[in-house]
């Protein structure tokens, strides 16, 4: 049996107990002094890899948190606005597929965001290096088109969040083959996705598990670079039902 008198070195990470019987006071210095060592340069690399994330490293945020500057719609009549810094996307009764979409375009990027579809009926997904065709009439902005990242939450037996699609351009990018349903999205929650695009490759991650690696030469000879788009997907008349992101991110490659 160990002696019940011990030291304890704890502190806010972790708790060690030591049986006095068994070291000096000498030795138990020692080790305090190694401890406390090992646990500052813990520390210091665990906020120096957050402070690299959040704000430096090359990483930018594309929403600021306080309105859509950098932004503009384009297609359909749902509507976009800031709330609790995020980004809500609301339907609107027989409105085409809407899109939120950067300014800038982007080709080769590391992008992190978080979303959460506050409406389980709802369809939606984030476009990457997309385009608009030329526009209709009295259109503004002509049929939005490129890989889409889905975002849905599924059924019971699972889901499709996190394989790509072709808007407006030939529909799954994912090969029917792969398209297996599962449960990395979590319904009604807010989830986390990462997707890297780097010349004809795309991986995306949901809540940290990859559920995408795709090749796609054609795709990239047509789409190397273009806008990033937040969609609404059209509910007929149905709704209103909503989707949320926050924390958007990006780094250009």
């Amino acid at each position: 049996m160990f002696s019940s008198d011990y030291l304890n070195l704890g502190t806010n990470f972790q708790r060690i107990l030591i049986g006095m019987n068994y070291f000096s006071s000498k030795q138990i210095s020692a080790i305090q002094m190694k401890t406390k060592k090992h646990i500052i340069l813990i520390t210091f690399a665990l906020s120096l890899s957050l402070s690299l994330f959040a704000g430096g490293g090359g990483w930018k945020s594309l929403f600021n948190g306080k309105d859509l500057s950098g932004w503009i719609q384009k297609n359909g009549t749902a509507t976009y606005r800031v709330e609790d810094k995020m980004i809500i996307g609301t339907t609107t009764p027989g409105s085409p597929n809407s899109f939120l979409c950067t300014n800038k375009e982007y080709g080769d990027f590391d992008l992190v965001f978080e979303v959460k579809v506050m409406n389980d009926e709802l369809n939606s997904g984030v476009q990457i290096r997309s385009q608009t065709k030329e526009p209709e009439t009295d259109q503004e902005f002509g049929r939005v088109n490129g890989p889409q990242i889905e975002i849905a939450a599924g059924t019971d037996e699972g889901g499709y969040s996190g394989y790509i699609y072709g808007e407006a351009c030939g529909g799954w990018m994912t090969p029917e083959d792969a398209l297996i349903r599962h449960n990395s999205y979590k319904s009604g929650e807010w989830n986390s996705y990462r997707i890297l695009a780097k010349g004809s490759r795309i991986q995306v991650w949901v809540n940290g598990i990859q559920i995408s690696d795709l090749v796609d030469e054609d795709k990239f000879k047509s789409h190397p670079a273009g806008f990033i788009g937040l969609q609404v997907h059209d509910v007929g008349q149905s709704g209103p039902f909503e989707v949320a992101w926050k924390n958007i991110k990006i780094k250009e490659l």
